[in-house]
């Protein structure tokens, strides 16, 4: 994702520079015991409206940042959009009316019919309020391939899964044959010697593979077994160039020279989780279920410490990635039972949040410890607070009887 990758090359989250001790595994667990009663689906409707107080626009749309920073567009980027469209896909599987179909029709203001001479249709990074613009990022793209596709799910209507489909075509041409395979992050750096943005990460591969076999299961007959088989690709080539073999997490990228960032970002490793439990799913191989149970506990024994005086902790930072990581052990849960005190403790942590780490408006601060704030005003870390929630509330089966 943008603006945050190349944070690596400054900083390490997991260094103990962020406030963390050092860690000693705790697997195997003792299962925790649950005494809270909070209700994950009223907290997340909270947030939500709360969001649509302050950070909607007239057009629907919304702000980047509230308050306003400097250098903002007037709409959010697409990135943000999408987050608060997990969060509203969440809501409406729960039972609250957020007018979700609309907002999901709104992704069209972010699609941009072709670029760089092609006619090959993609969304925007950015918009104008009516049209698409910006640079087209693969991993952006197939994030919104996943939420139509949940539109597709929770609305059954046939423009949702229409306008997955036009995504696949996107994201084969960000593929080719140079450093193995793979796609690029973006369509404007392709194979550019000493650009930073010129490589091929995780980010974009790993929700590409997501986005394909969620497709896969939408698709008409004649088209399931090459896009299965793109995923397979896709999968495979990630665990040969960016799975860490001592803990199973997953590296950022692959620059054009073939050289590995070796940052570790918690939706990396999520996202191939999710992956991993669809792909057993869909073949019946041993082997990918393997892979999503071993980096489900090479990323908990990675990722979750002591941070700022509380004893298991998420990173303090980039909530919207620490929510993807819980998105895949929520997935692999029903094969895996130790993913249950997984979400146990990022239930502790979020909750903690909502004690000790929000504004006086009510917002979450980006950091869920309470120690620092950080970027509290941006909309994509108040999303990532009601996705949070509104996956915890279904897990939890909180479902209201009534909209």
């Amino acid at each position: 994702m943008r603006n945050l990758l190349l944070l690596g090359a400054t900083f390490f989250m997991m260094s103990c520079g962020d406030g963390s001790e050092p860690y000693i595994p705790v697997t195997p667990f003792v299962p925790l015991v649950v005494t809270d009663t909070v209700k994950c689906n009223a907290r997340a409707k909270e947030i939500f409206d709360l969001i649509n107080q302050k950070y909607k626009l007239s057009n629907g749309l919304y702000k980047e940042n509230n308050p306003i920073q400097t250098g903002d567009p007037a709409n959010s980027y697409l990135w943000s959009y999408v987050g608060i469209l997990n969060g509203a896909a969440s809501l409406t599987q729960i039972g609250y009316d957020v007018n979700y179909t609309s907002l999901a029709d709104n992704y069209v203001k972010y699609f941009r019919p072709g670029a760089n001479g092609n006619n090959i249709g993609g969304y925007g990074s950015s918009t104008n309020g009516t049209t698409g613009g910006g640079t087209r990022f693969y991993d952006d793209n197939s994030i919104v391939g996943i939420s139509m596709l949940e539109a597709y799910n929770i609305t059954t209507q046939q423009r949702f899964l229409d306008r997955a489909s036009v995504i696949v075509t996107f994201l084969k041409s960000g593929v080719d044959d140079l450093l193995g395979g793979a796609m690029w992050w973006n369509e404007d750096e392709k194979n550019i010697a000493n650009d930073a943005n010129s490589n091929k990460p995780a980010c974009a591969n790993g929700y590409a593979t997501l986005f394909l076999l969620e497709y896969y299961n939408a698709c008409p007959a004649g088209e399931k077994a090459s896009v299965l088989t793109f995923a397979k690709n896709e999968y495979a080539w990630l665990k040969a160039n960016l799975l860490d073999p001592t803990d199973k997490c997953y590296w950022n990228d692959m620059n054009s020279s073939g050289a590995v960032n070796k940052t570790k970002w918690t939706y990396n490793t999520g996202v191939m989780i999710q992956n991993g439990v669809r792909l057993y799913r869909i073949t019946g191989d041993q082997m990918y279920l393997n892979d999503a149970i071993a980096s489900a506990q090479g990323s908990y024994d990675y990722f979750v410490k002591s941070r700022n005086n509380i004893a298991l902790t998420y990173p303090d930072s980039d909530p919207w990635f620490n929510t993807k990581l819980l998105r895949g052990y929520i997935d692999l849960q029903p094969l895996y039972s130790n993913a249950d005190n997984y979400i146990q403790v990022y239930y502790n942590f979020i909750n903690n949040g909502y004690k000790k780490a929000r504004t006086a408006d009510g917002f979450f601060y980006e950091d869920w410890t309470g120690a620092n704030p950080k970027r509290y005003y941006w909309v994509l870390n108040q999303a990532a607070v009601v996705e949070s929630y509104g996956v915890l509330s279904l897990y939890k089966k909180e479902i209201l009887s009534a909209k």
